[in-house]
């Protein structure tokens, strides 16, 4: 049996240290319920940018700038090894650890960022970076595209982990990827809090024989800081709900094991067996016995982005 928690803990909202340092205390909080992995939802470090949906940056050019460069400063370079405090509290309490975040990219254009997935070690190393194919419409704006480097699964202390990022999960062949992996536990950390996610959730879970940790944001108007721009149009106002979590387990069956866990903080804790997920593809592996390779076949880039290069020849 493996301990596992969906994290429904608000981020230090636009604050990279203090999203550390909150990362770190939830994770020292582990050991003492034998939770072994904690799955983080997208963008929990620094938060979210909601603005996307709120604010057009045609109509909006300087608070969008404004919001913008704030997310660019409190976003991680892992060139910096700017999840160490992180890496860290993993390897000292023995727990893998997924973390959602807005990454700032080292190479090619320094002003790009990215919805990243990070998948870190009991040992307190990252085994894979995975940044989001495809950023969701508004999404574009703040987050570039992501390439095939990160469509791995990954040997763990608690069994072969793969990360796919909120409507990542609706791609057939982005999942199809996770699947040929042979994934025991599926993680898909969303922004997405609709009813319909909870059963694309259990649809992967049977799809793929696979355990399925699925979960958003957990904010409140209270988590916003008072000094955001446009927080009038970004909050959604005293006492209400800006994320809801709805965090859920779902078994290799597709069944609801743990959530949803709906308007509440905390950790959503589910043991699961992995034994299930062989037991599952007795009947059903959608990449083994039940697939058709002489018919369909899928292939995966995985080379990284195409970055422009320059040179210099001499003249004669």
């Amino acid at each position: 049996m493996v301990k596992v928690a969906a994290v429904q803990e608000p981020s230090v909202y636009f604050d990279l240290d203090g999203c550390l340092e909150r990362a770190v205390e939830i994770i020292g909080r582990c050991p003492a319920e034998g939770i072994e992995l904690v799955v983080f939802p997208e963008g929990w470090i620094p938060g979210y940018p909601d603005f996307v949906w709120s604010l057009i940056p045609s109509n909006n050019p300087g608070e969008v700038d404004q919001l913008y460069s704030r997310l660019f400063a409190n976003a991680v370079d892992l060139s910096a090894d700017g999840l160490a405090p992180v890496c860290e509290a993993a390897r000292e309490h023995a727990v893998v650890v997924v973390m959602g975040m807005t990454e700032r990219a080292s190479e090619m254009s320094a002003g790009t960022l990215y919805n990243t997935a990070v998948t870190i070690d009991a040992t307190g190393e990252i085994l894979n970076v995975h940044r989001k194919l495809m950023p969701t419409n508004a999404e574009r704006t703040v987050w570039g595209f992501g390439d095939g480097r990160g469509l791995q699964v990954v040997d763990t202390a608690v069994g072969r982990v793969g990360v796919l990022l909120c409507w990542e999960n609706f791609m057939p062949l982005a999942r199809a990827a996770i699947y040929s992996q042979d994934v025991e536990i599926y993680c898909a950390p969303t922004a997405d809090h609709r009813e319909n996610w909870l059963a694309t959730m259990q649809h992967i879970g049977r799809e793929g024989s696979t355990w399925v940790i699925g979960v958003g944001p957990t904010v409140e108007d209270s988590d916003i800081p008072a000094d955001l721009v446009a927080r009038d149009r970004i909050a959604p106002g005293e006492g209400a709900w800006q994320s809801p979590g709805n965090g859920v387990v779902c078994s290799p069956l597709g069944q609801i094991v743990a959530g949803p866990m709906h308007e509440q903080k905390g950790l959503l804790v589910a043991d699961i067996d992995l034994d299930e997920v062989r037991l599952a593809r007795r009947t059903f592996d959608v990449v083994g016995h039940y697939s058709r390779p002489d018919i369909l076949r899928l292939n995966v880039d995985r080379s990284p982005q195409t970055a422009v290069t320059f040179t210099t020849e001499a003249t004669p």
